[in-house]
């Protein structure tokens, strides 16, 4: 079954990618965006040196980039050994690896493109030992020449979102033969688990491992900013747009909660003179981090200092986290959810969705899509202290529950070389 089933498939991917390639370059040409890479993730490039053993990580942009960093150290330190190579399938996310992975990785590249030409170019120079794959990218013909090479091939932190789900259940049959060609799939939840096995996967080859990206330790705070008996709301990387409706809220909180004290840390510096101006319709005492102002005699806090964000969500009740009532696609709340800090995040969140997805269900944060749900939603946990506790609690329970995914795939990686 599976040698008919990879030599059909291996040939209609050859005449497709003949076929379609061509257009593809020419409108890349067109539109300025040729970068370069074709060649590369047709596997012509210099064979790289490296070590006689070759564990190689596949992330296909920058949240999976990111969610490596602690797996790749890791595996650098417990596996020195073994040569790491990093692939990934953007130009951000290549960006952002050769800057972060740089001297823990001994090559760093571009995913082949998914047919046999490609991709065994790309396999006969890196000759993997094992391939890794983060979250869920299905490359079918990948797959098909891993397994004729008996080359284990897992994903790890996998996920299937709703709409992928839909979409995965119209093809079942088609996808049940592929995810079945990887060795083990090591899923973030039991609902993903469950989603991967009524596709069709062996529930054998699939176990829950929880989520790579709650592998993170808190940072010591030395933050002092004296605000005692008062409650702290924080506004954590906040951008242009969002600061207006923060203020607005803010403004209206603390109308009926006097105690309520706010540090508000814009994403980019060079937004600060932008609040200042904001702040003049607001008849507010603000201070200003970089002068070790304090709550005793304001009501803001400004954070125009570096490096510091993390350590303020220690000090802080509630947290927004910003990036969300915009195209940005949102922030990384778990530098607050760390501190048993609840979250609030506006509705635009595609770059963390798995991560919220988690914290909501949980109750650990909450999503809001107006200003209106974003001041009621806070305005709520202020008044009820039960539902408050409860978000505390909720925070304190999804990373108990999430904790260990690092130690889990090293583990793993042991048994397979």
């Amino acid at each position: 079954m599976f040698r008919l089933f990879s030599f059909i498939y291996d040939i209609l991917a050859t005449i497709c990618f003949i076929l379609f390639y061509p257009f593809v370059a020419i409108s890349r040409l067109h539109t300025g965006k040729d970068t370069g890479t074709r060649k590369i993730k047709l596997g012509l490039f210099k064979k790289p040196e490296l070590k006689e053993k070759v564990i190689m990580f596949h992330a296909v942009s920058v949240g999976e980039v990111l969610s490596l960093e602690k797996l790749i150290q890791k595996a650098h330190q417990t596996f020195p050994q073994y040569s790491i190579v990093l692939t990934t399938g953007t130009k951000t996310g290549q960006e952002l690896a050769h800057k972060k992975y740089a001297e823990i990785t001994d090559f760093i590249t571009y995913f082949p493109f998914d047919f046999p030409y490609a991709i065994n170019n790309f396999l006969n120079k890196i000759n993997p030992d094992m391939v890794i794959i983060a979250e869920t990218e299905l490359w079918p013909d990948f797959a098909i020449q891993c397994k004729k090479r008996k080359l284990p091939l897992v994903i790890i932190n996998g996920r299937i979102s709703d709409s992928s789900y839909g979409s995965y259940r119209l093809l079942k049959p088609f996808f049940a033969l592929i995810l079945n060609l990887y060795t083990q799939i090591y899923t973030q939840s039991e609902l993903d688990n469950e989603r991967f096995i009524s596709l069709g996967n062996k529930p054998e080859n699939t176990q829950v491992m929880a989520n790579l990206k709650f592998d993170i330790e808190k940072v010591d705070s030395d933050i002092d900013l004296k605000n005692w008996d008062n409650r702290v709301f924080i506004a954590g990387s906040t951008h242009s747009g969002e600061n207006e409706i923060v203020l607005r809220t803010y403004s209206k909180l603390k109308e009926k909660h006097s105690d309520l004290k706010m540090i508000l840390a814009p994403r980019h510096m060079e937004r600060i003179p932008e609040i200042e101006n904001l702040l003049k319709n607001y008849n507010y005492s603000t201070g200003y981090r970089s002068k070790n102002d304090t709550f005793e005699n304001n009501d803001i806090i400004i954070l125009d200092t570096f490096g510091e964000l993390k350590k303020s969500y220690a000090i802080s009740d509630i947290a927004f986290i910003g990036g969300s009532f915009n195209k940005t696609g949102g922030h990384n709340p778990l530098e607050a959810t760390i501190y048993n800090v609840p979250t609030i995040t506006g509705p635009n969140i595609k770059n963390f969705r798995d991560i919220y997805g988690i914290l909501t269900r949980s109750n650990a944060s909450k999503l809001v899509k107006t200003e209106k749900e974003f001041y009621n939603t806070i305005d709520e946990l202020l008044s009820d202290n039960t539902k408050l506790q409860d978000m505390i609690n909720a925070c304190k329970t999804v990373f108990d529950a999430q904790k260990g995914a690092i130690d889990f795939v090293i583990n793993k990686i042991n048994e397979f070389i």
